[in-house]
């Protein structure tokens, strides 16, 4: 038995040599026929293909990121730079707009300003050292306020007056927001500096509306003044300027700002910084509208700022430069910082220029009988 077994793994072993060995040598094909085996071959490996380089590209929805293959990517840097060459094309329309809107000759303003309309003059002299549009009657929006004053301090009423605000007092034109709610009881003096200090159009209202004979008897005293003032370009018709029917032109305003220079009043609270109101059951903290009030490098002797969309951003100031007191109206100037943009030029102009007049862009009528400002310029 164990002979048999021996016998038999003897042949086992025997068989797969020999089966090894065939495999060496050669192969048997579906014939029957044995062939050569081939040789091994060595197959060269493939290089690896080089990755693509990808951009990211940042979308200006919820901050996603794309993922553009090399052959997106040309498409796509084309459509980014047309992209930004229209919106650089956008930002310079928008950026020259209000210089159109406001019909600016930029060929004969040296100063490039914002302003539809700007008018320089001597204070003393009345010599005019800029005149830009003058002539052109425009909205004048809170410049109306000095008129307001003006006529409230003509009528000599009693300033310590308490003066309640009433609900006739809210504006129902433009829906203008105000602090001073009706039932709130401040006195004339305080509304008064309000209406020229931070251009409170409730406080404008309620000292014309109890002006002796109501509003109606306001509104006359005002346009009489503007004509013995000799402003025949002016007419008012509310007392704060919210109506884009007041309106004046640059050389009115002129005339304006030299007569208003005379109350002392006018001049304080025009340019008063800050002012803090009781009225009550609690206190309102007020600041002056005009931001070159806060600016020491300008002397302010009298000032007034004005806006609504009709009107622009307006403003007038009596100040001195360079020694000398000059009035200054800038009308119609759109961007919200403008007209305080335009005042820094002329101010700069003046000072680094050497000169003591700027330039002349158009004439002023020659009836300097009825006028304040003369027709005289002097390089």
């Amino acid at each position: 038995m164990l002979l048999s077994l021996m016998l038999v793994f003897a042949l086992f072993v025997t068989g797969a040599g020999a089966a090894l060995a065939a495999d060496r040598d050669g192969s048997v094909s579906a014939s029957g026929k044995t062939s050569k085996a081939m040789p091994h071959r060595l197959i060269p490996k493939k290089p690896l293909a080089k990755k693509r380089p990808v951009a990211l590209v940042k979308s200006a929805k919820r901050g996603r990121v794309h993922v553009v293959l090399p052959a997106q990517r040309n498409k796509t840097v084309a459509r980014v730079k047309t992209a930004r060459h229209v919106q650089a094309t956008v930002r310079r329309v928008v950026a020259d707009e209000p210089m159109s809107r406001a019909k600016l000759a930029t060929s004969d303003d040296p100063i490039a300003l914002r302003s539809g309309s700007a008018l320089v003059i001597d204070a003393q002299t009345n010599q005019v050292l800029l005149s830009k549009n003058a002539m052109d009657v425009r909205p004048i929006a809170s410049l109306t306020k000095l008129m307001t004053a003006a006529v409230i301090l003509d009528a000599h009423l009693p300033m310590g007056q308490i003066i309640e605000i009433t609900d006739a007092d809210i504006d129902t034109l433009k829906w203008s927001s105000s602090r001073l709610r009706p039932g709130m009881k401040l006195s004339r003096e305080e509304l008064l500096k309000l209406a020229l200090m931070s251009s409170e159009n409730r406080a404008a209202h309620a000292l014309a509306r109890t002006y002796p004979g109501g509003i109606d008897a306001f509104m006359l005293a005002m346009n009489h003044k503007a004509q013995l003032l000799g402003m025949t370009q002016t007419r008012y018709i509310d007392p704060t300027g919210l109506s884009p029917q007041n309106e004046s032109s640059a050389h009115d305003l002129a005339l304006l700002v030299k007569a208003v220079y005379a109350y002392p009043l006018i001049r304080e609270f025009s340019t008063h910084e800050k002012s803090t109101v009781d009225v009550g059951h609690r206190q309102l903290q007020y600041r002056n509208t005009d931001h070159l009030i806060f600016n020491r490098g300008w002397d302010i002797l009298l000032q007034k700022t004005g806006y609504i969309n009709e009107a622009g951003h307006c403003l007038v100031l009596n100040a001195v430069v360079q020694g000398r007191k000059v009035i200054v109206v800038l009308l119609d100037a759109w961007g919200k910082y403008s007209h305080f943009g335009d005042a820094e030029r002329i101010r700069n102009w003046m000072e680094t220029s050497g000169r003591t007049v700027l330039t002349r862009t158009d004439p002023l009528p020659a009836d300097s009988s009825v006028r304040l400002i003369r027709t005289s310029v002097n390089e």
